[in-house]
């Protein structure tokens, strides 16, 4: 029996380590063509301009002040960047939940998975909803406030697979 658990726990630690080799190897490849579509443009200095315009500025309704760029709509093309790197992660994200589902992976690393799915989708939609070419600084924390309720959802989906795994 122990060396029954010995062969599931090695077969275990080889499926994760062929997740974690495919995860790294596709986000490298995403970064790539992501830059790579993004050309002529050049997202190094679009990075650069970004952080370089971030001051302090007040939250609107509130006394609290956070970073944020002088000008969010002068931005245009690392949001988009960021959109396809969105999409891009959340597509992998559904084969990966596939590959997790067909090779019977443990319910913690699919409902990861699931969760991890729902985020990069659901940052992707905000991005491209309130950090656009009509961006202003308004937008600019509602963007933020809005990922808070994407993580939040994402914990949530990620609590239903572990639920529907018990029943």
């Amino acid at each position: 029996m122990n060396e029954n658990l010995n062969t599931r726990s090695s077969a275990y630690k080889a499926q994760e380590r062929l997740f974690s080799a495919l995860s790294a190897g596709s986000f490298f490849i995403l970064l790539g063509l992501v830059y790579v579509i993004n050309l002529p443009s050049s997202l190094w200095d679009a990075v650069f301009d970004f952080f370089g315009s971030l001051s302090i500025a007040r939250v609107p309704t509130t006394g609290i002040y956070l970073p944020a760029p002088t000008n969010p709509m002068a931005h245009t093309v690392l949001y988009s960047a960021v959109f396809q790197f969105c999409i891009g992660l959340g597509i992998l994200q559904i084969i990966f939940l596939l590959l997790r589902l067909m090779m019977n992976s443990p319910i913690s690393k699919t409902a990861e998975t699931m969760g991890n799915l729902v985020y990069w989708f659901g940052a992707g939609y905000l991005v491209t909803t309130y950090l656009n070419s009509t961006a202003n600084t308004s937008d600019w924390f509602v963007f933020w406030a809005g990922i808070l309720v994407i993580l939040g959802l994402s914990f949530v989906a990620r609590a239903f697979v572990l639920f529907a795994k018990r029943k």
